[in-house]
């Protein structure tokens, strides 16, 4: 799929007619990033009414290796380019399924208290690939309160780790955590699809190394239910004891 035929998909997703204000929010993230730290994680503000990069913090080019001003005047055309080509109409794919599913399943009220996440495979400026995850807020929304402002969050990962294209949608609870009100693997499933959107928050945490009454106190529920969920995920995945379960998932943290 060529850029041109991306940039059309791209803008059919977010179709919008709109002329958000960003100053407030670029105001905010230019300020905390004086303060970050170099990781292997960078942020952008993405506006995709004109498919540009409204802001991009510092680490970027330390994870990617890019210029930051070369990727802000080409825009997310230049991103996509750089995309492995086996992945870019799985990842478009994903896009319109979160697309659609936010705009049928998430409330107006709600959809500032969503967030998205995805990966693809990324060529860098050395030419190698590298895995990277996008987490992705919205900060404004259209007429239509279609999301088409938001804080994307990547995180780079060595190309030696095997991951499949997913896609999730959490919406934040009254405890302040994420719950998972969707998840689509669209590469060979790793979790069966028997295993329920609750069941995927508790193994989330539960690899975060976070106790039964902790994971209940987060999630709203009781020990005694997360334990039961506990024992239903090992028997419908057919593991024998958590530990085995969090071995396997640890190196695949976006599949949950």
């Amino acid at each position: 799929m060529d850029t041109l035929n991306i940039k059309h998909a791209y803008k059919e997703i977010f179709k919008s007619h709109d002329n958000p204000t960003l100053e407030k929010h670029i105001e905010k993230i230019i300020e905390l990033d004086v303060y970050l730290p170099y990781s292997s994680t960078f942020f952008c503000i993405t506006n995709t009414q004109n498919l540009s990069f409204e802001y991009i913090s510092k680490n970027m080019k330390a994870c990617l290796g890019i210029d930051n001003n070369d990727l802000k005047s080409l825009g997310m055309r230049y991103f996509w380019s750089r995309i492995h080509p086996d992945d870019l109409e799985i990842w478009l794919s994903a896009l319109n399924e979160l697309m659609k599913f936010t705009l049928k399943e998430i409330s107006i009220e709600d959809r500032m208290r969503a967030s998205y996440t995805w990966n693809y495979r990324f060529r860098d400026a050395n030419d190698n690939y590298v895995n990277v995850i996008q987490n992705t807020t919205p900060l404004e929304f259209d007429s239509d309160n279609k999301p088409i402002i938001g804080l994307a969050h990547y995180t780079v990962l060595s190309h030696q780790i095997e991951m499949q294209i997913c896609a999730s949608a959490k919406l934040l609870n009254a405890n302040n955590e994420y719950e998972t009100i969707y998840f689509n693997n669209f590469s060979q499933k790793l979790l069966s699809d028997c295993i329920s959107n609750r069941e995927r928050d508790i193994i989330r945490l539960l690899i975060l190394n976070y106790s039964s009454k902790t994971i209940g106190e987060s999630l709203g529920i009781t020990a005694n239910t997360v334990d039961t969920h506990r024992r239903n995920i090992l028997r419908k995945l057919n593991i024998s004891s958590t530990g085995e379960l969090i071995g396997m998932l640890k190196m695949n943290r976006n599949l949950i």
